[in-house]
């Protein structure tokens, strides 16, 4: 997809909604909601609190909870129709009732929790190449994404990696993600949680990606697959390996740590824009031409 007519909101998270993959428990939902302003720029860009906006709650460990604090939360900015895909396994998401709501609603909304129970569920359902679709051909169509949700969004997609560890070759697992997005790796709880020599030795080991490193109560607009536009109270950091000079990443065993030489870094906040073909940073956002 050259320029999807729709656009692509990913939310670096701040609330754990069931899962913390490198703690390994489950933590209750702390959603307080920190993206009040970023899901008032959700709703803006399918077009109003009539819309329709689906959540997908199939990452978490807790989907109920999950969706009701979503229900609440859209509906502190006066949405009156969001509903609930609570999709658990491929054979839920093959259910008729469920792809017709994903072809007629106004938007989706991914959940966080495990990134990797989206691609395991979604790739190539019909309801995976709805979402395609949609987005390669619809203006005003929206996929968003919370943490698990955001990170799922890019075609090189992290499911697995401790912080503490990250500077070790092979501690990163890299998988394909949901696609929406080509050539970039999505990292969400960036500062938080200590992220950058994840996305660092993600992006050592796929140079033509770049890294989005997503701070918390943050976010991104993505037009056309390239114009990047930060929303939110926070950080995003850009990862980019075009000039890498020297990596040992093919040269070292598993379990040796990482050096490399030209990784460049760009620190983004609110206004800020990016653009991701051409690897440069705006300082306010330029609206692209029609």
């Amino acid at each position: 997809m050259e320029k999807p007519k729709g656009k692509l909101i990913s939310i670096g998270g701040a609330e754990d909604k069931g899962t913390d993959l490198e703690q390994g428990f489950v933590q209750r939902n702390r959603l307080n909601f920190f993206e009040l302003g970023i899901l008032k720029r959700i709703v803006d860009e399918v077009g109003g609190t009539h819309k329709r906006i689906e959540v997908i709650t199939t990452a978490s460990s807790i989907p109920e909870e999950v969706g009701e604090n979503y229900v609440s939360a859209f509906g502190k900015i006066g949405c009156v129709n969001i509903g609930i895909l609570p999709i658990r396994n491929r054979q839920d998401a093959a259910l008729p009732e469920y792809v017709e709501r994903i072809k007629t609603c106004d938007g989706v909304m991914f959940s966080g929790g495990d990134q990797l129970r989206l691609t395991s569920i979604f790739g190539g359902t019909d309801i995976y190449q709805i979402l395609h679709d949609r987005l390669e051909n619809e203006s005003n169509f929206v996929i968003a994404g919370t943490s698990a949700g955001a990170m799922a969004m890019s075609n090189t997609m992290i499911y697995q990696g401790k912080s503490d560890l990250a500077h070790l070759k092979g501690e990163v697992k890299i998988t394909t993600g949901l696609a929406f997005v080509a050539n970039v790796i999505i990292d969400s709880h960036f500062d938080k949680r200590g992220r950058f020599n994840r996305l660092a030795q993600a992006v050592a080991s796929n140079p033509q990606c770049t890294g989005i490193g997503l701070g918390e109560d943050t976010g991104v607009v993505i037009t056309e697959a390239n114009q990047l536009e930060v929303v939110g109270s926070g950080a995003v950091v850009i990862v980019d390996g075009k000039d890498i000079q020297h990596s040992n990443i093919t040269d070292i065993s598993e379990g040796s740590p990482i050096s490399i030489e030209g990784l460049k870094v760009n620190i983004l906040v609110k206004g800020n824009g990016y653009l991701l073909k051409e690897r440069k940073f705006q300082e306010s956002v330029i609206v692209l031409a029609e």
